[in-house]
């Protein structure tokens, strides 16, 4: 009996130390991911300023809807930067890693011959996109060509970096992600500067952007071979990896499709129903808070294989994992959202100018409600993904689409840019609330947890709309203020035994190095 006894409780300390030694592993994994993206942020902070005073609106807003459809040819990937994902974490999760490398070699040959189609679109279509796309004038139309012909060239590369990031993804070998990412995203906003010197050229821009991504591409294949050796002893092309692939990457695609245009059919219509400059007063401050998307996404990208492995072996620990995640989003992107929202005419005009606030300014608050939705819904999508089931997410994008058009034409009209924030909020936050729905019935473990973020959501509205209607600059000071105190009071209380442990040690450390 003592025996018994002995070996339960030992048993229960290994569980214990198990779950920790995972949690941590995924705090780590999160922290790696967050730092990727977000030290790129501060070289944007520094550089959006003086590339929008450097190159006029007209031109940078050229600048943007050129990395715009570039992006949006990256749903040449059929999905399969996800599926790898998916797939390779299941293999090594099931103990069949010996049949990693077939499925790594027949993603990235699908994926560079889909890719190559990609190219011969975007090449060929060029001219027809830049005449009818952009409203500007005829000179900054024939830079925009050769800068936009030249990103189709080096589409496969763009494109074949997301899938092997997946694939590392999958091996949580985020660590190794980020020491690639990092230094390349700073790039991406330092190294247009570098050009300006000498050239206004989005030529010039452009190519310096490309150089980029293919270092980056180059790290990450290096990355790949030395955490997967036999990637190199194996080069393998299998038919049965391909229907897997595209069985789950299929519907991946229906999102790739529709996904960028429901994020970026906002700025075509601004360009096409009012100036390309005033695209500027709409995509510089969104560059900046789609930034706070960083946060889920840093979380998200090491949730994604977690599912995949939890859904197959602990459905009640996916749950827990599920709540901790969102509670999570919660805390680490409210905070920031209620701060920028009741301050955003000043923080504007401390980053650009009085003139670019006043117009800035609804726009900011709008989209920042919907980013944080956003990024909420970040989370639902992940367990979606993870259970299996990427139509879900694809049907609900295909109803959305029409609706959103129809909304972005009324209120662009009626209220103009501030017309597109609105319609773009509301469809962020549609979307994460039907998602959360949507992941209930997958997952009724997570009923508590999605019921907890719908009320949340609720009492997030009408602390904003306080926010909104307050003007003088104490009184927003004071009612902050309040509503950060009664918000780290609720956040508090949500909290588990070992996350208040956690919690206090934080708050030590941050003492004593203040000491």
């Amino acid at each position: 009996m003592k025996f018994h006894l002995i070996r339960k409780a030992a048993g229960s300390v290994i569980r214990l130390n198990s779950g920790l030694s995972h949690r941590r592993k995924l705090a780590h994994s999160a922290i790696f991911n967050l730092l990727g993206q977000g030290i790129p942020l501060l070289a944007a902070l520094y550089a959006i300023p003086v590339m929008i005073f450097a190159l006029g609106a007209d031109r940078f807003g050229i600048f943007t809807l050129i990395w715009v459809v570039a992006g949006y040819f990256g749903l040449f990937d059929l999905g399969i930067g996800r599926a790898i994902t998916k797939l390779v974490a299941e293999k090594v999760s099931s103990q069949h890693s010996a049949e990693v490398p077939a499925i790594f070699w027949t993603a990235l040959t699908v994926i560079f011959m889909s890719s190559l189609v990609g190219t011969l679109l975007l090449f060929t279509s060029s001219p027809w996109l830049i005449e009818h796309l952009l409203k500007t004038s005829d000179g900054l139309k024939s830079e925009a060509l050769p800068a936009l012909q030249l990103l189709a060239i080096c589409l496969p590369v763009v494109i074949c970096t997301a899938a092997l990031s997946g694939f590392l993804e999958a091996l949580h070998r985020f660590g190794s992600i980020n020491l690639i990412k990092i230094p390349m995203g700073i790039f991406s906003f330092i190294g247009p500067l570098l050009v300006l010197p000498f050239s206004h050229d989005l030529l010039s821009l452009t190519s310096i952007l490309l150089a980029g991504r293919i270092i980056e591409f180059a790290g990450l294949l290096t990355i790949c071979f030395a955490a997967f050796p036999a990637l190199r002893d194996k080069v393998k092309f299998t038919q049965k990896n391909i229907r897997s692939l595209l069985s789950f990457g299929g519907w991946i695609t229906v999102s790739n499709i529709i996904g960028p245009i429901l994020s970026y059919l906002d700025r075509f219509f601004i360009s096409a129903l009012i100036s390309v400059s005033a695209i500027t007063y709409y995509a510089a401050p969104f560059s900046l808070i789609i930034k706070l998307a960083i946060i889920p996404a840093a979380l998200v990208g090491v949730l994604f294989p977690t599912f995949v492995r939890h859904l197959l072996e602990d459905r009640l620990r996916a749950a827990q994992l599920f709540q901790r995640s969102t509670r999570y989003v919660i805390y680490s992107t409210f905070p920031i959202v209620l701060i920028l929202f009741t301050f955003a005419h000043e923080v504007l005009t401390m980053w650009i100018d009085e003139t670019f606030a006043r117009h800035s300014t609804p726009v900011v608050q709008w989209l920042l409600v919907g980013i944080f939705m956003n990024g909420l819904a970040q989370v639902p999508v992940a367990l979606i993904h993870g259970n299996g089931r990427p139509e879900l997410v694809a049907k609900l994008h295909l109803a959305e689409l029409p609706l959103y058009l129809l909304a972005l034409l009324v209120l662009l009209k009626t209220y103009g840019i501030t017309g597109v924030a609105i319609a773009s909020m509301a469809r962020m936050a549609v979307d994460a609330i039907v998602l959360l729905l949507i992941s209930r019935r997958l997952l009724p473990e997570a009923t508590p947890a999605i019921r907890q973020c719908l009320q949340f959501l609720l009492v997030m509205t009408v602390t904003l709309l306080i926010a909104a209607a307050i003007d003088p600059l104490s009184l927003k000071a004071l009612f902050c203020m309040a509503a950060l105190l009664l918000f780290g009071g609720w956040a508090w209380t949500t909290l588990k035994v070992d996350e208040r442990k956690i919690a206090r040690r934080l708050v030590a450390t941050v003492l004593r190095l203040k000491a």
